[in-house]
């Protein structure tokens, strides 16, 4: 039997360029994917195909190109053009990069819908969907925000939440607002088409899929579990359809009606296959229903509900044959200082920016391999464990050993190898290849690349490459060639290092396709596999003996530390070249005061409040009395001269800023406890309104604006 493996990752969404946590998953991807295809089953190489899309329907895809004058597919265009920069840059070599807004993906939607409609899993009925006042249109759940309703995180999408990833209706929402506007959404009746993910079928199939062994991590069993309830109980019925205007595939039979982004993205990944395909000459059909075939697909652990629920669902019941050999790697988040990256807080970094500055990917590449293993963990980006990382293992261990021996072998011996080794020096590259157990490292080694244990992988390689320091050091290469009657001493003992280095640059070759490249070429070498590993026939150095290799030249630089510092996201500055409006005459505008210090700043206390009660105060033309509440565990009494502007219930509810330590000011009518901050024009002619500031949705009484 011989493997056949097809492989994918999550689709971008393609409103944006990649971002670092896309190069996180397509390196994890890109290396399993190499190491793959260095395998033989005894049959032949193992066949895979490595395919990717962009994710191209939504609402905002069809915002972004409204702004921009554009089509929605011109859009698209634009940014997938802007791709391959990213993943030749990061040597992520997938076989094929196509689009969700293909024939071939209205082809498959449509008709694994019409099998799912057959089989009785789509139902209809009307329902209150979210309706953008202001913009005048639904809203799809991407384009609302609020409060998850299971943790109580904010500003969650309405499909699932980012950071508990629970699954939901967008009406679940807690303060919902508009993602466009600003704007509290309002519900308006719509009729609607589900998946019915309720039906006893999908939880008795997916209870079963999921606790099939190797499926995915015993982590992601679990938490998918308490999703379904013992008797799929938890599971809801999942829209499946958006109304016009909508960038989308149709619904068949269904007039303004289209598919939900997320039913189309996933079959994504088939439409790229046989896309593939078509281009290659080969069978789709015949290769999804070759017993041999997986399919092996990575994703981050913020979309597992619709890549452990919906997704199987839908291929079981219209029958796709993947289905059974479906098999799932989940990734954790990619964060920079332990922190979640933010462009606005300086922890972003900028995957173009890195290459932008000359920094050799495949720095990245190791950095990030040595960091992954098969759990579903975030991975911690530090710029100085970066930095020692690299330095040490690549340059000073790896790199290393061919720029300690290799001159020798061109100056001394006119490039040509040793023809034969001694006991002692195979003695050597035995202990370097071998386990204490006698079992050979290459297999160990593999086991892990193929759990995708990248880290514990490249532990053990980096054990190697100490052992064949190890010897190099004790056997001090540079001594010896000063030593005329040490020559055939240094010419073996140059020999075994390099054959030594050939073997680390096989196992490294998955993760260092560049670097291997170039090892290739120097050596004489032609495409690696792992069977030039075996130490027991002897294939781990037979092959080099006598053999004449070309001059060496430096394979890697060490990373240099200012590099690193102008790799990081600036925090993001506020943005002083904003236009006035343009109905805003310049006589209504103040001039900027006069310059202040940070300290000066910082004195002042500022702090989300909540009006819990507002009221007219007798007495007074221009006064309101404000109860807020500051997150104290109190209530405060605060003074503000915004009568003529607002009516007291409109007020009540509503979060404003207060200066939380300004001196309490005792008034006519009472005590005032701070001031609330408004807003206002110099010219009251000119522009009369007074504008009371309110925070973005999200904020809490008490939290402090910094």
């Amino acid at each position: 039997m011989t493997r056949k493996l097809f492989v994918t990752t999550a689709l971008p969404y393609a409103n944006a360029a990649f971002h670092i946590g896309h190069m996180m998953e397509y390196i994890q991807a890109d290396i399993w994917v190499r190491f793959q295809r260095m395998q033989n089953d005894g049959n032949g190489p193992r066949e895979v195909h490595f395919v990717g899309a962009d994710d191209t329907h939504g609402t905002p895809i069809m915002i972004a190109a409204e702004k921009e004058g554009i089509t929605p597919q011109e859009f698209v265009a634009k940014i997938a053009a802007g791709r391959p920069k990213y993943l030749n840059g990061f040597h992520i070599a997938f076989d094929n990069w196509h689009s969700t807004d293909s024939p071939e993906n209205v082809e498959l939607s449509q008709s694994i819908y019409r099998k799912l409609r057959d089989a009785g899993l789509i139902v209809t009925r009307t329902v209150d969907r979210f309706f953008d006042p202001v913009k005048g249109m639904f809203l799809a759940d991407r384009n609302i925000k609020g409060e998850c309703p299971k943790c109580g995180a904010k500003d969650q999408y309405g499909d699932n939440c980012e950071v508990c990833g629970a699954a939901y209706e967008p009406t679940e929402l807690k303060n919902p607002y508009s993602v466009f506007t600003g704007s509290a959404p309002v519900l308006k009746p719509s009729e609607q088409y589900f998946f019915a993910l309720s039906d006893p079928r999908c939880h008795g199939f997916l209870k079963d899929w999921l606790n099939t062994p190797g499926r995915l991590q015993p982590e992601m069993v679990n938490k998918v579990s308490e999703w379904l309830g013992e008797h799929g109980e938890k599971l809801a019925d999942w829209d499946i359809s958006r109304d016009a205007p909508y960038f989308g595939i149709p619904i068949p039979d269904a007039p303004n009606k289209f598919f939900y982004v997320w039913l189309d993205a996933p079959v994504g990944y088939l439409a790229s296959l046989k896309n593939y395909c078509g281009k290659k000459g080969l069978d789709y059909e015949a290769l999804l229903r070759d017993p041999d075939t997986e399919q092996i697909h990575f994703i981050g652990k913020d979309i597992v509900s619709f890549h452990l629920l919906f997704w199987p669902t839908m291929l079981k019941f219209s029958g796709h044959p993947i289905i059974d050999k479906l098999k799932v790697a989940v990734h954790g988040h990619l964060t920079v200082n332990n922190e979640k990256m933010s462009k606005s807080r300086g922890t972003g970094i900028s995957p173009l920016r890195y290459l932008e500055l000359g920094m050799n990917p495949e720095w990245l590449r190791y950095y990030l391999a040595f960091k992954l293993n098969a759990k579903v963990e975030d991975l911690d980006f530090t710029g100085e464990d970066f930095i020692s990382r690299v330095n040490s293992d690549l340059v000073g261990k790896y790199v290393n050993i061919a720029s300690r021996c290799a001159g020798f072998i061109n100056k001394k011996f006119e490039g040509k190898l040793a023809s034969g080794l001694s006991d002692t020096a195979i003695g050597w590259i035995r202990k370097a290849l071998l386990k204490d157990d006698g079992s050979e490292r290459q297999a160990s080694i593999a086991a892990h690349f193929e759990a995708r244990e990248f880290g514990k992988a490249l532990r053990e390689v980096m054990e190697i490459t100490d052992i064949t320091n190890q010897y190099v050091d004790e056997n001090k290469p540079w001594v010896l060639a000063k030593d005329a009657e040490k020559t055939a001493e240094l010419h073996e003992v140059c020999t075994t290092a390099l054959i030594l280095f050939r073997q680390i640059s096989i196992l490294l070759s998955p993760v260092l396709p560049a670097v291997a490249a170039k090892v290739q070429a120097f050596l004489g070498d032609g495409a690696y596999d792992w069977a030039q590993l075996q130490v027991a026939n002897g294939q781990a150095w037979e092959p080099m003996l006598g053999r004449t290799i070309g001059a060496y030249s430096h394979l890697m630089t060490r990373v240099d530390a200012t590099m690193v510092e102008n790799l990081f996201d600036k925090p993001a500055a506020p943005d002083t070249a904003a236009a006035a409006p343009a109905e805003a005459a310049a006589s209504s505008i103040e001039p900027i005061a006069e310059e202040i210090k940070i300290d000066d700043l910082m004195k002042v206390d500022l702090r989300i409040a909540k009006i819990v009660n507002a009221e007219l105060v007798e007495g007074s033309t221009k006064l309101l009395r404000l109860t807020l509440d500051a997150g104290e565990g109190r209530l405060r009494n605060v003074f503000s001269g915004i009568k003529e502007h607002y009516k007291p219930e409109d007020l009540v509810g509503k979060l404003t800023v207060l200066v939380a330590n300004l001196a309490p000011r005792k008034m006519k009518f009472g005590v005032s406890e701070g001031m609330v901050l408004a807003a206002s024009a110099a010219d009251e002619q000119a522009n009369p309104g007074v504008y009371v500031l309110q925070p973005w949705p999200g904020a809490e009484p008490g939290m402090r604006i910094r």
